[in-house]
């Protein structure tokens, strides 16, 4: 189940990512770079480039092979990437939670796609991994973003001042999460 494909909107899949994916990758975060700029972290010229994206995928990989993390991308009909999601630093044990970070693609922005992939995704961190708990941080004034959480059932639970190096300097985040289930851990 988490590492089948899930199709989330008319032509649009959400899937494992492989290593296959980095240059279509690079060609979405390059297409997407001027737009995405206020929301990431100041990147290296090598990121946007297929053998960057091999390198932080190589990783990713290694990651999710040892269940510290579930990457997913986004594709098209094509299997061209648009969107990237990842549950990274998941913790079990009592714990059950992971952090969810994620983008889309400037040209399918505005369509739903993140909606729809984060709710998958919830569902299958739920029902694939046994989470008990996702959360994500926004900047204070990413709307977009706190309209994707929630439609998606987080809730907001608190404010961090200058919590990440995005764009340049250290920037308040606006925090979120979704409790996924009240059992007891799997």
């Amino acid at each position: 189940m988490i590492h089948d494909s899930h199709p989330v909107a008319d032509g649009m899949t959400l899937r494992p990512v492989t290593l296959a994916d980095a240059g279509s990758l690079a060609e979405a975060l390059t297409r997407s770079r001027a737009y995405m700029r206020p929301w990431e972290p100041l990147r290296p010229d090598e990121f946007y480039t297929p053998q960057g994206q091999t390198q932080r995928l190589t990783g990713l990989l290694a990651d999710r092979d040892a269940g510290r993390a579930m990457p997913w991308v986004l594709v098209d009909a094509e299997d061209r990437a648009v969107g990237s999601f990842t549950l990274a630093s998941i913790v079990l044990g009592p714990f059950r939670s992971s952090p969810l970070g994620y983008w889309v693609d400037v040209e399918q922005a505005g369509r739903g796609l993140a909606t729809a992939a984060v709710a998958r995704i919830c569902d299958l961190a739920r029902d694939g991994l046994g989470l008990h708990r996702i959360d994500a941080g926004t900047l204070v004034d990413n709307a977009a973003s706190q309209r994707v959480l929630a439609k998606c059932g987080f809730e907001q639970f608190g404010t961090a001042p200058r919590y990440l190096h995005i764009n340049g300097e250290w920037r308040d985040h606006r925090l979120f999460q979704r409790i996924l289930h009240d059992g007891p851990p799997c």
